[in-house]
């Protein structure tokens, strides 16, 4: 946006300063680096972020600003397979980053070398064929339940809560598996053979998993980042979205430059990751909440009143929807976000909906579409009031029909059935 002559005095200028300011080898070196660092950015970006993140692989939160680098680059990070991933992060042929084993909590080098040299002879095709093959003194069982717990084996047809279910016999199906996995072994170098001359190994017989209750998102994802130290697989806040599209017009980010928002009433949601209570040095107790959403994390000191009336709410894994507003202190001119509420999210919609409004364009509406409407209605009939927006937008145009016989419930069921019919979009109105 300069004209050529003011940039080209600028530079005039820059050329004499250089002569004296900077050491040029010095220089030199870091321009040679620089260049060479955007060309790798800009011709093999999957390549240039795997090395990035297994450079930081202990620093978890190197790796968590690295993968929101990928994420902002268009660059996809899976995450961890028994039957893609090596030790250090790598890219696979689709160009994706494929998650290290080596970044997964109790996982060593020695067990993933173990891993990857028997898959060489071919991938592993379930979790009884794994420990036939892959030596369980190096990938023993705490490794096992780490790599569970990361989603390492989530290619084979398995719940991750499978593994850790116990039997009559009091073990988990996994400590079964290894006992099995070593016996076959045992066999195959005994070589024996039975009286109709077949190898005993064919005839040991796999354990059977057990169905078992399927891990909560909320649980799954917990003990997936107690071994990786991120959320891999999703989010805690993944299940409320509506909430959020309808409940919150902000995240942890904003809180960052408080003047930008000051006297801006804000909502947003986010899970407890920590909490602390304290006393100050006259003994007066406080807490602190700490909380992270898609976007950021931040820490809520309360005090007074605050502290008595959201005390509650300090629990390691809760998911909150907060509001308030930046105000200044009482006591001096520095800014704050004064919290004036905390609801449990998965309470919100009791308490804040009146209405359900299912957004259709005209040219959406087919037989089809209404029989699907009333079937999914009919089958979660409640106390919100049920009103159909209908939008033309060739002629723009559009009215609000509420239904007088119909009401829902808005539970998480009927939300993603109304969320299969993409004609639709849900709009709560409270």
């Amino acid at each position: 946006g300069f004209d050529i002559n003011t940039v080209d005095k600028i530079w005039t200028d820059w050329e004499a300063f250089a002569s004296y300011a900077f050491n040029k080898s010095h220089s030199t070196c870091y321009a040679l680096i620089a260049y060479q660092t955007a060309y790798l950015k800009a011709h093999y970006p999957s390549e240039l972020m795997a090395s990035l993140l297994t450079n930081h692989m202990s620093d978890i939160k190197e790796i968590t600003y690295y993968m929101e680098e990928c994420k902002r680059m268009g660059v996809s990070v899976l995450g961890p397979d028994v039957n893609e991933s090596f030790y250090k992060f790598a890219v696979n042929e689709k160009g994706e980053i494929r998650f290290g084993l080596g970044a997964i909590k109790g996982v060593g080098e020695g067990a993933v070398e173990a891993i990857v040299n028997v898959r060489k002879e071919g991938k592993y095709t379930a979790f009884d064929d794994f420990v036939k093959r892959v030596d369980l003194r190096s990938a023993n069982k705490r490794t096992l339940e780490s790599i569970v717990c990361s989603g390492g084996f989530d290619s084979f047809e398995l719940k991750r809560s499978q593994y850790f279910s116990e039997e009559d016999s009091g073990q988990t199906y996994l400590e079964k598996m290894i006992k099995f996995g070593n016996k076959v072994k045992d066999s195959a170098n005994s070589n024996q053979f039975d009286m109709f001359d077949e190898s005993v190994e064919a005839t040991i017989q796999a354990p059977v998993p057990e169905e078992t209750v399927v891990w909560s998102t909320m649980e799954l994802l917990s003990k997936e980042k107690d071994v990786v130290g991120i959320y891999i697989s999703g989010h805690p806040l993944d299940d409320y979205k509506v909430e959020m599209d309808n409940f919150c017009n902000g995240n942890l980010s904003m809180l960052n430059d408080l003047q930008k928002i000051n006297g801006k009433k804000l909502r947003f949601a986010g899970v407890v990751t920590k909490v602390e209570h304290r006393e100050t040095k006259t003994g007066k107790p406080f807490g602190v909440l700490h909380i992270e959403d898609y976007y950021d994390s931040f820490s809520f000191y309360l005090f007074s009143d605050d502290y008595i009336n959201f005390k509650a709410y300090l629990t390691i894994g809760w998911l909150l929807h907060l509001s308030g507003k930046v105000k200044k202190r009482f006591y001096n001119d520095d800014l704050e976000f004064k919290i004036s509420s905390i609801d449990l999210l998965s309470e919100l919609i009791d308490k804040e909906v009146r209405d359900v409004m299912l957004n259709v364009d005209v040219g959406d509406i087919s037989e089809q579409l209404v029989n699907d409407v009333v079937r999914i209605v009919s089958e979660h009939k409640g106390k919100h009031s049920l009103i159909f927006n209908v939008v033309d937008h060739l002629n723009k145009y559009e009215v609000d029909l509420l239904s007088r016989k119909m009401k829902v419930n808005l539970d998480r069921e009927f939300l993603e059935k109304i969320g299969e019919l993409n004609q639709l979009k849900v709009k709560i109105k409270s």
